[in-house]
């Protein structure tokens, strides 16, 4: 009778699980306007800075250099590799700048680094950067990744090739190279600039909410908003331009013997598994539990339910890019490896799917013996990592409550959820001033900018459209590629007739954009 019963209760368990998938349903985005955004009604601007791009023409090497020994600097954040002398560096650097403010700031980690020009102007802006990088591959890479190597490269002409150098110190460094050409050929900057950079942003932000609390007064007088330096040209010259971000929710699930059942302190014989329980089967059934058997479905109950649909601001932002997304869709798939997208699906649903769904990914999964030949083992513990891209009005603590709710109810409670990061999605509207004036330089250089509502990435950007209430905004010309993986590069001279920037041209561009948010 016992033994009837313990089956009966498992099969119950199963179709339980099985009825969960099957109820589960991504959510569906339909849009109730044709109306679309056009980025080419912004009036270009048209100020002319010619002492600033002369310096910049006269400096290039040094310019380039200082790109270089940023990216020579070693700092992993993983590994708390180099990072404490890279804050030092930068903070040396805002110095020479003639920022009079420029200081480590510690945190329980990685150390920010505040910074503060004053330049008497009636605009301040902020500034947001990080500065460390991902760990190094074993394999893949052409060049030692910290040693700043020009490349020349027949497609693209000559690139300079480093661990860093999209992600995100090449962009950062050109920012400031086009910082001192100004204050070198004009006197000064045309605005008043707060810098705090963060050294954890690849380990997901987890102390720059503390970095924002101790100077938010401070950054609460930058009426011009935020400014993200970033590499934004595609290889066609054109520009994908983001108002904002997703958010993000990474964590570990880890089965361990224990009470419940199975070895709680080492591996033992596999003989053994007649008798005892596996945890290695028992995550797998866990990490099952939660989708569809095709994986694409979250089956969390209520995981989808704070969703907001796309408002009329979005929607004519997704309409105005369709036509290029849906003519791109194949050279994507072909980039990323990918034969199609899910269930096939392509043009409006495949990008508002990207961009307005959010996700539940595994990362990773390890535990018992992966050598060669064989061990058999029953191990005693397995672990995995996921991440979710959150999406306006998810949050981290809810999502992981109804994970942890979820997995409770499913009668995994020996399962082990442990949070490593997480934060909130962030936008800004396409009509703040500061959003214009970008567009507005993008269209000095020939370029009308695709504006997408956000990027399907995520970054901590809440701590200033959430906490401070400004906006922010990504900016740059200039092509980048290979973030997270070898032979990351920046073009620094393209090849001839190529429409992507080198880095003289991303320079004169900033030079533009901060004279242009000043006159706002």
């Amino acid at each position: 009778m016992i033994r009837k019963s313990v089956l009966l209760a498992a099969a119950l368990s199963a179709v339980a699980l099985t009825a969960s998938a099957q109820e589960a349903k991504r959510p569906e985005f339909p849009f109730t306007t044709e109306k679309a955004y056009d980025a080419g009604k912004v009036a270009a601007y048209k100020g002319k800075h010619a002492a600033a791009y002369k310096y910049i023409d006269a400096n290039k090497a040094a310019h380039v250099e200082n790109v270089q020994r940023w990216v020579r600097q070693r700092s992993i954040s993983a590994q708390n590799d180099g990072v404490t002398q890279m804050a030092e560096m930068l903070a040396a650097d805002l110095r020479a700048l003639g920022f009079k403010e420029a200081e480590l700031a510690p945190t329980k980690r990685h150390p920010g680094v505040w910074g503060y020009y004053d330049a008497g102007a009636k605009t301040t802006i902020a500034v947001y950067m990080m500065y460390d990088v991902q760990p190094i591959e074993p394999v893949g890479w052409n060049v030692d990744a910290f040693a700043g190597t020009i490349v020349e490269d027949h497609d693209l002409g000559r690139v300079l090739m480093a661990r860093g150098a999209t992600n995100q110190k090449g962009p950062q460094r050109i920012f400031l190279n086009a910082l001192e050409a100004i204050i070198k050929a004009e006197g000064k900057l045309p605005v008043n600039v707060m810098l705090l950079a963060e050294g954890e942003e690849e380990l997901g932000s987890p102390h720059y909410p503390d970095l924002i609390a101790k100077y938010a007064d401070r950054l609460k007088q930058a009426n011009g908003g935020v400014l993200f330096p970033m590499m934004g040209q595609t290889l066609a010259g054109g520009v994908q331009m983001s108002l904002g971000v997703k958010g993000n929710i990474y964590f570990e699930l880890e089965a361990q013997g224990g009470p419940q059942g199975g070895p709680k302190d080492a591996e033992i014989h596999s003989s053994l598994k007649a008798i005892v329980d596996a945890p290695g089967l028992r995550l797998a059934q866990a990490i099952a539990s939660l989708t569809s058997p095709d994986g694409n479905v979250i089956a969390v109950p209520g995981f989808y339910d704070s969703i907001r649909q796309p408002n009329q601001e979005e929607q004519e932002l997704i309409n105005g890019v369709l036509p290029a997304w849906t003519a791109n869709e194949p050279a994507m798939r072909k980039a990323l490896g990918v034969d199609k997208w899910i269930d096939g699906m392509s043009g409006r649903e495949a990008i508002t799917q990207y961009l307005f769904n959010t996700t539940l990914n595994m990362d990773g999964i390890w535990g018992g013996y992966q050598g060669e030949g064989t061990k058999t083992i029953l191990p005693h513990k397995f672990t995995a990592k996921f991440d979710s891209r959150l999406v306006p009005n998810q949050t981290p603590d809810e999502s992981e409550r109804l994970i942890r709710a979820h997995l409770d109810a499913k009668g995994f409670t020996d399962i082990k959820l442990t949070r490593l990061s997480g934060y909130p999605p962030a936008q800004s509207s396409v009509k703040e001033p500061l959003v214009q004036a970008v567009i507005g330089a993008y269209r000095k250089y020939g370029i009308t900018p695709s504006v997408m509502p956000r990027l399907a990435g995520s970054a901590p950007y809440y701590v200033f459209t959430d906490i401070l209430k400004m906006p922010i905004v990504s900016a740059g010309i200039g092509y980048g590629t290979g973030a997270h993986a070898p032979n990351e590069f920046i073009v620094i001279d393209p090849k001839p007739g190529s429409k992507v920037a080198g880095i003289t041209e991303a320079e004169k561009f900033y030079v533009d954009v901060i004279h242009a948010v000043a006159k706002r």
